[in-house]
C-alpha cells in the first residue's frame, strides 16, 4: 500500500515535461545476452521523437543486484569497457544504438540465470526523474567473443 501511495505522489510529482520526454523515448529490438551467472547485457535502439534531449542515468531490474550504463573505449591499445559518464544521451528526433561492442546497458550481479527464451524488464531513469520500463527477450550470442565477468 505505502508503496502503491508513493509510486503515485511521484508521478503527480513530474511535470508534464517529465511525462513527454518517457513518453518520447521508445526501444526497439531490444534483447539480453542469456548468462549463467555474473553479467550480462541488454542491447537495442533507443528512439528519442521528442523536440528536446533525452538523458537516461541510470536503471534497475530485479534480475540484477545492480544495473549499469556502459561504452566499449580504447584505451592504451585495447578495447576495454566502463560505465558511460553522464549516461546515453539521445538527441531529439535521434537515436542511439545499444549494440555488442558499444554502448549497452550492463545487469550485473544476476540473481539468478538469464535462459534464453526469457523476458528481462529494465526500468531506465531518466534525467528528468521519470522512468520508461523496457523488456527484452534473452537469447544466446557469441558475438564478438564478449566476456562480460570481471
Amino acid at each position: 500500500m505505502l508503496a502503491t501511495i508513493a509510486a503515485a505522489s511521484f508521478l503527480t510529482a513530474c511535470s508534464d515535461d517529465d511525462k513527454a520526454k518517457a513518453a518520447a523515448l521508445t526501444v526497439s529490438d531490444q534483447w539480453v545476452k542469456a548468462a549463467p551467472s555474473g553479467m550480462t547485457a541488454m542491447f537495442g535502439t533507443l528512439k528519442n521523437d521528442g523536440d528536446s534531449e533525452i538523458r537516461i542515468v541510470s536503471g534497475t531490474s530485479d534480475v540484477a543486484g545492480k544495473v549499469e550504463l556502459h561504452e566499449m573505449v580504447d584505451e592504451g591499445g585495447q578495447r576495454i569497457m566502463r560505465e558511460k559518464t553522464g549516461g546515453f544521451a539521445i538527441p531529439a528526433h535521434g537515436t542511439v544504438k545499444l549494440a555488442p561492442g558499444g554502448e549497452h546497458i550492463m545487469l550485473m550481479d544476476l540473481k539468478k540465470p538469464i535462459v534464453a527464451g526469457e523476458t528481462v524488464v529494465v526500468t531506465l531513469r531518466l534525467a528528468d526523474g521519470s522512468t520508461h520500463k523496457v523488456s527484452g527477450v534473452a537469447r544466446d550470442f557469441a558475438g564478438n567473443e564478449e566476456n562480460y565477468q570481471p
